[in-house]
């Protein structure tokens, strides 16, 4: 599995999925962690929100879950919004989720080498430093079929 770079990969993951589970959600709508999500839900993805402090609310319909490997079921994109020196903290929840995510998508200004080859290693594809939102109005791909 690799790092993905490319125009045509970052499509084809965006085109490619349905769920993201968002580690690092916020309730805040003028933080990234909340405007963000907010659109890719508006755009017809299932967004499925993972914050420990917000358990107990609910965002984008979904209750928030304290961490990725209380999912338990098939997810596209781990869209993460965590601070790069915290990622390894969180690389033991993001192997034990089941099934593995496809990708783990590392928001813009968030990249970390030995995290990502950690997660590539594990099958896992990466994105670092890019944007979802932007990425997504930039190819201008449509809402996604539900």
């Amino acid at each position: 599995m690799p790092e993905i770079e490319s125009s045509t990969g970052i499509r084809d993951v965006l085109s490619r999925a349905r769920t993201i589970a968002v580690l690092g959600a916020h309730h805040q709508p003028s933080r990234p962690a909340f405007y963000v999500p907010d659109y890719l839900h508006a755009q017809g993805y299932r967004v499925v929100p993972v914050n420990p402090t917000l358990v107990g609310t609910t965002l984008w319909g979904e209750p928030v879950r304290a961490t990725l490997a209380e999912i338990g079921e098939p997810i596209d994109i781990v869209d993460v919004f965590r601070l790069a020196e915290l990622l390894p903290g969180h690389l033991a929840d993001l192997l034990q989720m089941k099934p593995s995510p496809r990708v783990v998508w590392l928001q813009l200004g968030i990249r970390n080498d030995a995290f990502a080859r950690a997660l590539i290693a594990a099958g896992i594809d990466v994105v670092q430093d890019r944007c979802t939102l932007a990425d997504h109005r930039a190819m201008g791909l449509g809402a996604v079929p539900r």
